[in-house]
């Protein structure tokens, strides 16, 4: 759980590093640091789905730290598809 929450903040922050101007910009505090751990855990399921499942590369631990990598690029995807929708609302 502790490693789980660990790589989340990671992958996180790391996501939030490469893409500037994403969707969580602007955003202070607690919210902001809960928003980047669901971030980089929903991108680390994202990255093991894509990596595990869809290129055979790793193994069944979803949440491990040697996984960094993997939750890193879904991170990037989630953010940045998230960065695609607020602008399109904002628009709108």
């Amino acid at each position: 759980m502790i490693g789980a929450l660990i790589l989340g903040v990671v992958a996180g922050a790391i996501a939030r590093l490469l893409i500037p101007g994403d969707a969580l910009q602007g955003m202070r505090g607690p919210i902001s640091w809960l928003l980047t751990v669901v971030l980089g855990l929903v991108g680390a399921y994202l990255g093991w789905l894509l990596f595990t499942r869809g290129f055979g590369i790793g193994d069944d631990s979803m949440f491990d730290l040697g996984g960094i990598l993997g939750a890193i690029v879904g991170a990037v995807i989630v953010l940045g598809i998230a960065t695609i929708v607020v602008r399109a609302r904002r628009r709108a």
